[in-house]
């Protein structure tokens, strides 16, 4: 598909703008998808193109965690190992199944989380026990939560920082960190199936991957500095406002008082 240089540049910005959010708190999703749509991009296509984009956000927040000391890699491999399995079963099913069952569930779940989130008093700077040993972690969170971006995809990012907080006892800052490389790992596995597939569209995904790089860094130079002050609050807003989009997808009417 072929697009101009202006429109290529402005879905450059719109992944900028969707990696620094990404890297803080997920939910970069709810900009970069709706921009490849505005180009008449196929729905298809445009997933795919984002999983394109996105990957390059989730490798450049990844390496920059990694490079502070924020991601422990030695207790992360079953993990990893889990949601790249997931996320290719996920990939693999939803070419075959409906998924509007889990978008109708959604919006309720993470509005649930963003109150988690806001009320809970167990979310904070420090690390807390453990509640999962490694490899049931890996099974029920890495499994699970990649199935899911692989079947589905909103809101991956605020279940693994559930997870890693809720489970695992991570502070927010590491459970942000974790939680990029977990996405990066979904990332590259559903990518590998659209590939195989056909359905990206290179020359805008990667000139959206510059802008995801560098928007990337920028918000993870932003949890390494500011830590829960800003976690927290774009963990709540994301979760809310992805909440509040799907709904309006689903139940227009319920929003006609608006005008």
């Amino acid at each position: 598909m072929e697009l101009d240089l202006l429109t290529l540049g402005l879905l450059a910005l719109a992944a900028l703008l969707a990696g620094f959010i990404d890297a803080i708190a997920g939910g970069g999703g709810l900009i970069t998808v709706p921009a490849l749509l505005a180009t008449g991009m196929p729905p298809t296509m445009a997933l795919a193109t984002n999983k394109l984009q996105s990957s390059f956000g989730s490798f450049s927040a990844t390496l920059y965690y990694l490079r502070r000391g924020l991601i422990d890699w030695r207790t992360m491999k079953w993990a990893v190992a889990c949601t790249f399995i997931g996320s290719t079963l996920g990939t693999l099913l939803v070419q075959r199944i409906d998924a509007s069952l889990l978008q109708k569930v959604l919006p309720f779940l993470l509005a649930a989380f963003a109150l988690y989130f806001l009320f809970s008093p167990r979310v904070g700077d420090e690390d807390r026990q453990r509640r999962l040993g490694l490899v049931p972690f890996a099974l029920l969170v890495g499994t699970g939560v990649g199935f899911y971006d692989g079947f589905f995809g909103p809101g991956t990012g605020s279940f693994f920082a559930l997870g890693f907080i809720a489970l695992a006892g991570f502070s927010m800052a590491r459970a942000t960190a974790h939680t990029k490389l977990l996405n990066f790992t979904s990332n590259i596995a559903s990518l590998l199936f659209f590939i195989l597939g056909g359905q990206v569209a290179w020359v805008a995904g990667l000139s959206m991957a510059l802008g995801q790089f560098v928007g990337a860094r920028l918000g993870s130079k932003m949890v390494v500095t500011r830590g829960t002050r800003i976690i927290r609050p774009m963990l709540v807003t994301v979760s809310l406002v992805m909440s509040v989009r799907l709904l309006w997808q689903q139940h227009p009417e319920w929003f006609a008082w608006l005008g």
